[in-house]
């Protein structure tokens, strides 16, 4: 048997939708596999009864075909489903590393990248790697089409996850077909400034680059509370937010300390919007931990 804990992550960042994404020390998932004839799953934790055990509608079971890996597979979720944070992906990832090493199959974290997104286009309907590649290789990634690069980063983050559910689906059909020049313009600049921030563990310059005109905007008018609770984080001493993935989750950059400040304020305006919601005080995490 081999178990493996798989971190939350969250992508786009606000600026780099579909090509950046960033893991979290919490919350995670737990992946347990035992060599079988054929792939079989079972699933507990948060959100356990709305995931599906039939291997050909869970992550994990597309993982284990691309990898040509059967087994008896075990998800112990601690991400919830809808949540913007990952879920499946965590999934994914885990299962990734858990069934290449109890087949022994040699690939290294990057090659595991592929199998692992075959499984994220089961929830999105393609093989996004934004969510996946973090929680494989933890800190921040960047996504393109020539792999991915990875930078270690260390900054103070809170996660806020409302009760309210956004299909991945539903949040990838809200975003505009098109764009002005001076918003893509825009876009880059502050993809830019964050990717530079995050090689410098620069809060403030990573806050101020994830405005995102284009994407955002649109997700945010699916999550009640939002432009509020925004707000709310910035005063509290957020340097930057925004919708983690493609939501409810929203993810705030902090300053040190500030991080309790910052979960209060953001539950505190969920509240007054009638929604109900918890924050997860974080950090940047490390990629799936392989425990035996």
């Amino acid at each position: 048997m081999r178990t493996v804990r798989a971190p939350a992550t969250s992508a786009n960042l606000g600026s780099g939708f579909d090509v950046f994404g960033l893991a979290l020390e919490t919350p995670a998932d737990v992946i347990r596999v035992e060599r079988a004839s054929e792939t079989s799953i079972t699933v507990t934790g948060v959100g356990s009864t709305y995931i599906p055990e039939d291997p050909g509608k869970n992550t994990v079971g597309a993982v284990a075909e691309a990898l040509d890996a059967p087994a008896r597979i075990h998800i112990d979720k601690g991400v919830r489903p809808a949540s913007g944070l990952g879920s499946s992906a965590a999934s994914a990832a885990g299962a990734a590393v858990a069934l290449n090493a109890l087949y022994d199959l040699g690939r290294s974290r990057e090659e595991l990248v592929a199998a692992a997104a075959e499984g994220e286009a089961l929830v999105s309907g393609e093989a996004h790697a934004d969510n996946v590649a973090p929680s494989l290789l933890g800190g921040f990634t960047i996504i393109t089409d020539d792999g991915v690069t990875q930078v270690d980063t260390d900054l103070s983050l809170v996660a806020c996850l409302p009760e309210i559910v956004v299909s991945t689906r539903d949040a990838r059909g809200v975003i505009p077909d098109t764009a002005s020049l001076t918003d893509v313009a825009s876009t880059v600049g502050n993809a830019a400034t964050l990717a530079v921030g995050m090689t410098r563990d620069d809060p403030e310059l990573v806050g101020q680059g994830m405005d995102d005109p284009v994407v955002t905007p649109a997700r945010a008018a699916l999550i009640d509370g939002y432009d509020a609770v925004r707000t709310s984080a910035l005063e509290a001493g957020a340097t930057g937010v925004t919708v983690s993935g493609a939501g409810p989750a929203l993810l705030a950059v902090c300053r040190e300390g500030r991080q309790g400040a910052v979960a209060g304020a953001m539950i505190d305006a969920f509240d007054d919007a009638g929604v109900e919601s918890r924050a997860y005080q974080t950090n940047v995490g490390d990629g799936a931990v392989l425990y035996d």
